[in-house]
């Protein structure tokens, strides 16, 4: 399975990919939503893209608008949001718009494990 980190923080790619590979994911990265696109429009058998809300050139909320608008990821690949965007409006507004599930960070690999399998992606942890 192929897991595509968008999160304008390199820290935060690293250790999340590192997880995403422990988990059985091979993780391929992008450091804002412009970058997402072009990963996706490249590696379009992404099976999960996890998201950050706050970047830079276009921020989390405009890709998954983007991306759920483009016929062939309307319905997949799964979105899971891990972001510091923590109230209750910017969470509902994101699902409106399309993520499948939210991460609050800081995170470890145990929530990661859970939110991939409450969207339905087994996880080799």
């Amino acid at each position: 399975m192929k897991a595509l980190i968008v999160d304008d923080a390199k820290v935060v790619r690293v250790a999340l990919g590192r997880i995403m590979n422990q988990l059985g994911f091979e993780s391929i990265e992008a450091a804002d939503g412009l970058q997402a696109i072009e990963q996706l429009e490249e590696h379009p058998d992404v099976d999960v893209v996890m998201l950050d809300w706050n970047m830079p050139v276009m921020n989390g909320y405009d890709f998954l608008i983007t991306m759920r608008g483009m016929s062939q990821f309307s319905s997949s690949p799964k979105v899971v949001m891990v972001t510091t965007e923590t109230s209750m409006p910017s969470m509902l507004k994101a699902l409106a718009a399309g993520a499948d599930e939210y991460v609050m960070k800081p995170f470890d690999k145990d929530m990661i494990a859970g939110k991939l399998n409450i969207v339905g992606l087994e996880c080799s942890a």
